[in-house]
């Protein structure tokens, strides 16, 4: 299975690996990660909403993309030290993620689950791909939800 956003090996490590970059480039760069995410799913949602027409092939290169995303060792973008409380106005990473690691993997394999079965089905139909857009923003929500600040 894709090694999705983190695995329990590359974030336990983090505790003794000290940062290769500063904490506020740490930050940005796991933002930048989470706007492509972003990008993808803007394409999938505006056209399971009938916002845009849909595309097959679009449809499905969003799915594949992301897919690709998730192949991304994440470890180094949740080092220590770089939540909301370490770098205010740098990141919505909630504390809660390093208090709850093994919840917030959960979010993550959630995510990487849902993403597969939209990736076996984007190129099916607006009908396929309504119901499994609408599974992953879900995982979305749901990690938001409990690790994620609203703001800045």
């Amino acid at each position: 299975m894709y090694k999705l956003l983190l695995t329990t090996a590359t974030i336990g490590a983090l505790a003794t690996t000290a940062l290769a970059q500063s904490a506020a480039d740490t930050a940005k760069a796991r933002r930048a990660f989470f706007s492509l995410i972003g990008y993808e799913m803007g394409t999938l949602g505006a056209m399971a909403q009938g916002k845009m027409d849909y595309d097959a092939e679009a449809a499905s290169a969003a799915a594949t993309d992301m897919v690709a995303l998730t192949k991304y060792t994440m470890s180094d973008l949740f080092a220590p030290g770089t939540s909301t409380e370490d770098v205010s106005g740098e990141t919505r990473a909630l504390p809660a993620i390093w208090e709850d690691m093994s919840g917030f993997q959960a979010k993550g394999e959630d995510f990487t689950a849902a993403l597969m079965e939209l990736n076996a089905v984007a190129g099916d139909g607006l009908d396929a791909l309504r119901p499994a857009v609408g599974k992953l923003g879900g995982t979305c929500k749901a990690c938001h939800d409990d690790y994620r600040a609203k703001s800045f």
